[in-house]
C-alpha cells in the first residue's frame, strides 16, 4: 500500500492520545527507542510526550516526512504492526 504525507497525517490524527513506541535513526547504524503518547498533530509536524522516567526531554516533534522516509518508525501499543511500515 502506497503512503503519502496526507495519509500519514490522517492516520496520526485518528490516533491522538494513543501510546506508542518511537524508533529513530540516530546515526549510521544506531537507533534510539522512546515510548510515550501522541499528543498533538499540526499541519507540518506531530508531537509525542515521552515517558519522563526514561528520558531527560519531555516532548519531541517530528515531521510527517520523517515517517514517509522511514527516518522514524511508529508502533502503537494496541497494534501489532508498525504504522506505515
Amino acid at each position: 500500500m502506497a503512503h503519502n504525507i496526507a495519509s500519514i497525517k490522517e492516520g496520526l490524527k485518528e490516533r491522538v492520545g494513543s501510546r506508542l513506541t518511537l524508533t529513530s535513526q540516530v546515526g549510521r547504524k544506531r537507533q534510539s527507542e522512546h515510548s510515550g503518547v501522541l499528543t498533538e498533530t499540526y499541519p507540518a509536524v506531530f508531537v509525542v510526550d515521552l515517558d519522563q522516567s526514561d528520558h531527560a526531554v519531555e516532548r519531541v516533534s517530528y515531521s510527517y516526512a520523517d515517517v514517509l522516509t522511514h527516518s522514524i518508525e511508529l508502533a502503537f501499543v494496541d497494534e501489532e504492526e508498525p504504522l506505515f511500515g
